[in-house]
């Protein structure tokens, strides 16, 4: 049973950092790509950033410079550290796998909630 739980979210003012964390089971995280994503209330979710299995990162336009997407392959785990947090960035962060090199994500986490107040 594949499981990705996310966690780290909370409540931080603008100008503040969080780091959110996922652990994931039951899939070689080592093969697999992963990236977090974003749902804002009454909007859609979008992709903030992901890592490839060996290691190369992208990002959202609007998170660029603020936010770094790494992995630890030896604890399962995929991190997602957000600096100079804006009210914009509000949402709830959702981190995927995909085990193929492009196309849609194969499992998803529950979310965890980020909210910065102004």
């Amino acid at each position: 049973q594949v499981q990705l739980v996310e966690s780290g979210g909370g409540l931080v003012q603008a100008g503040g950092s969080l780091r959110l964390s996922c652990a994931a089971s039951g899939i070689i995280f080592s093969a697999n790509a992963m990236g977090w994503h974003r749902q804002a209330p009454g909007k859609q979710r979008e992709l903030v950033a992901t890592i490839t299995r060996g290691g190369s990162t992208n990002y959202a336009d609007d998170v660029k410079g603020r936010f770094t997407i790494s992995r630890d392959n030896a604890k399962n785990t995929v991190y997602l550290q957000m600096n100079s947090l804006k009210p914009e960035d509000t949402a709830v962060y959702y981190c995927a796998s995909r085990r193929a090199l492009i196309g849609r994500f194969d499992y998803w986490g529950q979310g965890t909630q980020v909210t910065v107040s102004s």
